[in-house]
C-alpha cells in the first residue's frame, strides 16, 4: 500500500522513511516548493539548521529545570539587588534581558506551532483524501482563495450536520 501512496505523491516521505526517524518529520521543503521547483539545496539546508535550531530551543526551554533555574536566577537577581541598593543600571539590565528573550521566545514558539499545525493539517488531509465519502474540496481548505469559499463549506457542513441530527434517534 505504502507504494501506491509513494507514485501517487511524491513529495511526501514513504512509510520506511517516516518509520526510520521516529517522532521527528522528515522535511521534504514542503508539496508547494517541491511543485514550483523553488528553493535551492543550500536555501533547504539553512532552513533545515535554523527550524532544528528553533525546535532546540523550544524543547530546552520547556523542561521543569529551566523554569525552576530561571525562578532561582529571578530570586538570586533580587536578592543581590536588594543587597547592593538597586542602581539605576541593574533595573536597565534585567529590562533589556528580560524584554530580548521574549523577542526570542515570540518567534521560537511561532516556528514550533506553525510547524505543528502545518503537520496535523497534512495528515488531517490525509484523512480526506483517504476516505472514500469525504468532501475532496476540504484538502487544503486552509488555504483557500476567500472567505466566501470557507463560509461556502461551512454553509454545506452545517447542512449535513443538521440532517446527521434529525437522522439520528434520540
Amino acid at each position: 500500500m505504502s507504494g501506491q501512496n509513494e507514485k501517487q505523491d511524491p513529495g511526501w516521505p514513504s512509510a520506511s522513511e517516516s518509520r526510520q526517524a521516529p517522532g521527528r518529520l522528515p522535511h521534504r521543503g514542503g508539496a508547494r516548493r517541491a511543485q514550483t521547483g523553488r528553493g535551492s539545496n543550500s536555501e533547504r539546508r539553512e532552513h533545515l539548521w535554523s527550524s532544528r535550531l528553533l525546535h532546540q530551543v523550544g524543547d530546552a526551554t520547556s523542561l521543569a529545570t529551566v523554569g525552576l533555574a530561571v525562578a532561582s536566577l529571578t530570586a538570586l537577581w533580587l536578592a543581590v539587588g536588594f543587597l547592593v541598593g538597586f542602581p539605576a543600571w541593574w533595573n536597565n539590565v534585567l529590562y533589556s534581558v528580560t524584554s530580548s528573550i521574549t523577542l526570542v521566545m515570540v518567534f521560537v514558539i511561532q516556528h514550533t506551532q506553525a510547524r505543528q499545525q502545518a503537520a496535523t493539517q497534512r495528515k488531517l488531509d490525509e484523512v480526506v483524501r483517504a476516505l472514500p465519502t469525504a468532501n475532496n474540496r476540504l484538502i487544503a481548505v486552509e488555504e483557500a482563495a476567500s472567505d466566501g469559499e470557507l463560509e461556502n463549506l461551512a454553509d454545506t457542513n452545517l447542512d449535513h450536520r443538521k440532517q446527521a441530527e434529525s437522522e439520528t434517534p434520540q
